[in-house]
């Protein structure tokens, strides 16, 4: 069977020009499709735990809240509230600043604290300078502490909720950390 070249090559031309015309109508119908706007954001918790067993020393759970834009669209003015059970034995402090703090201070840290000193239980945090987040990006409040005696039993959840224009109902995170433990009575030594 003799192959005519000629043949040949005008079968090849034939399909690279019918695959070129596919390829235009595939990039046609992408282009008319319309993508709705999708925010969706996902926040959790890591955190590193320092359990004493010493009625004399405090526990620690090192931690830090983690805010990911997993939506197709920016999401604007993040914040989120971190909050500690009513009457929790724990103590948190991070790195964040008050609206009257001066300008030097505030330049040094990353987040601003929203609400009232006074609260104990409720920590809504702001960051001073991300207007909004990207698709596929993450912002991190780091370096959270949260602080107990182990003189008494304790169970407690701490949760997080992060909000922003786009989710102004909230979404909350996805582990809240949660901490549980038996108080410690030291028997005396009898001789």
């Amino acid at each position: 069977m003799v192959i005519n070249q000629e043949h040949l090559e005008v079968k090849i031309e034939e399909l690279q020009n019918q695959t070129t015309a596919y390829v235009s109508e595939i990039r046609q119908l992408i282009e008319g499709l319309s993508i709705a706007p999708n925010a969706n954001v996902l926040s959790y918790f890591t955190a590193s735990l320092n359990i004493s067993h010493d009625t004399e020393q405090e526990s620690l759970c090192l931690g830090n809240y983690h805010i990911r834009n997993i939506g197709n669209e920016p999401l604007t003015n993040i914040y989120f509230c971190i909050k500690l059970p009513e009457n929790s034995p724990f103590t948190f402090s991070g790195q964040y600043v008050y609206e009257h703090f001066s300008q030097n201070l505030k330049n040094s840290a990353s987040w601003e604290r929203m609400n009232e000193r006074a609260n104990k239980e409720e920590f809504w945090l702001k960051p001073l300078n991300i207007m909004s987040i990207e698709p596929n990006e993450t912002i991190i409040f780091p370096n959270f502490q949260l602080k107990w005696a182990n003189s008494t039993s304790y169970a407690s959840t701490i949760t997080g909720v992060t909000y922003c224009d786009q989710l102004n109902e909230g979404v909350p995170a996805i582990n809240p950390i949660n901490l549980s433990g038996s108080g410690f009575i030291q028997e005396e030594e009898h001789e």
